[in-house]
């Protein structure tokens, strides 16, 4: 490593532990690295600000947001709350189950785990506490089950990095399925186990025939948003793009004209709030962007292929300094940061490894997803602490038995690629 690449790491690190915005790190980073080490004149770097968000990609991006911000304004996701209470709640843990569950069906139309923890914590929490679940659990479950918002497709975290990649989005979306199942197969058996015998535990009866055709019939329009977004996309009908703002639309018309949990005033609020958060996210793309621009003039990620190829020769042992090394970067960076800074360094290093693209595409979002329930910088650990009153070391403690199922799931996705790419092939997509 060279000492202008130390001094740049120098001041990115630098700059983030002193609470510098994400985008703003990046940025002056960038600007430093352009006049004093790369001598690039700095109209580059303004043309590569432009050029990264005039792309016709980042529309499914706003479109999901929005989508999730309806969903979680209007009544789609207590219609889904009670779908998942119908199917398992009678269940010894049954309710618990009906959270992890609730958090992938929310998760199939979000694309963000922020959005599955604020939707689903403030209703599921005060429930399962009630009902009389231990309140670590509770907390565990809650902030660790939102991670299916990003793994499930369709996630934002995989667009960006289709997008860096040049990996097909449709199949990189089809490969969230499988991690997704397994995640909320193996947090539903861990529930049962730990709740079986739990003669205080509150059951809802099971329902009969009647009942829960009458749920599924007030969840059918809900049901009804998944079923698009996923069946216009993989049948061919439309690409992601146009499944995003289909989804939007749809979730619009439901909540205004069918459930009427919403108002035209209601719109313009809902609106506007996701436009600022999409703005946020375009902000780190553009300095994202232009960090990458520079990283790729100074020829660092194949320095950085040649000197793991050179010290690595066995692709079981990357794949594990791989699954170490993101975990430990999801505890300080956010996902969307994370994937666009590091994806243009890790991609050089695939080929020589025999490591298929769409398969570390997979590995890098449930790696940095985790990163959401992980110290210092665990986004969901806060947000959870909020709704909750407890505090980050409480919260901390209470995800350990559910992020030890998330990354047994990852190790076990990351040593049998086969498991991951079936269906990716299956539709033609490898």
């Amino acid at each position: 490593m060279q000492i202008n690449d130390l001094i740049i790491l120098c001041i990115l690190l630098g700059c983030m532990a002193s609470y510098v915005p994400v985008f703003l790190s990046l940025f002056f980073t960038t600007v430093i690295g352009f006049m004093f080490f790369a001598h690039m004149p700095l109209i580059l770097l303004a043309q590569t600000l432009f050029r990264s968000l005039d792309n016709f990609s980042l529309v499914v991006v706003l479109f999901f947001i929005l989508c999730g911000n309806i969903m979680s304004k209007g009544k789609i996701v207590e219609k889904l709350i009670n779908l998942a209470n119908a199917l398992v709640s009678w269940l010894p843990g049954g309710l618990g189950m009906a959270g992890v569950i609730g958090c992938g069906l929310f998760g199939a139309i979000s694309g963000s785990t922020v959005a599955t923890v604020v939707a689903l914590g403030g209703f599921m929490i005060p429930a399962l506490i009630k009902n009389g679940y231990d309140e670590d659990f509770t907390l565990g479950l809650m902030t660790t089950s939102p991670n299916l918002g990003v793994i499930i497709p369709p996630s934002i975290s995989m667009i960006f990095y289709s997008m860096i990649s040049n990996v097909s989005l449709e199949g990189l979306f089809i490969t969230g399925f499988v991690p997704g199942i397994l995640i909320i197969a193996c947090v539903c058996f861990y529930t049962w186990l730990k709740y079986k015998n739990r003669a205080d535990i509150i059951r809802l009866p099971s329902p009969n025939f009647q009942e829960l055709f009458v749920i599924l019939k007030e969840g059918f329009w809900a049901l009804m948003l998944i079923v698009i977004i996923f069946g216009g996309i993989f049948s061919g009908a439309f690409t992601a793009n146009e499944a995003a703002v289909v989804a939007s639309v749809y979730a619009f018309f439901v909540e205004l004209f069918i459930y009427k949990s919403m108002n035209f005033k209601d719109v313009k609020e809902v609106t506007v709030s996701s436009a600022l958060t999409s703005a946020t996210l375009l902000l780190i793309v553009a300095s994202a962007t232009c960090f990458g621009r520079y990283l790729t003039f100074e020829n660092i990620p194949n320095r950085v292929a040649e000197i793991v190829v050179a010290s690595i020769h066995s692709p079981i042992v990357f794949l594990l300094v791989m699954n170490v090394l993101l975990l430990f970067i999801g505890m300080f960076m956010d996902i969307i940061s994370a994937t666009l800074i590091l994806g243009p360094v890790f991609l050089p290093l695939l080929a020589p490894f025999h490591v298929d693209p769409m398969h570390f595409g997979l590995i890098m979002t449930v790696n940095l997803a985790i990163g959401y329930c992980t110290p210092p910088m665990g986004v969901s650990l806060f947000i959870t602490g909020a709704l909750a009153k407890r505090d980050i070391i409480y919260v901390s403690k209470s995800v350990l038995p559910f992020l030890a199922i998330q990354i047994g799931v990852l190790f076990f996705l990351t040593y049998f690629p086969q498991v991951v790419l079936f269906l990716p092939k299956l539709f033609g997509y490898v």
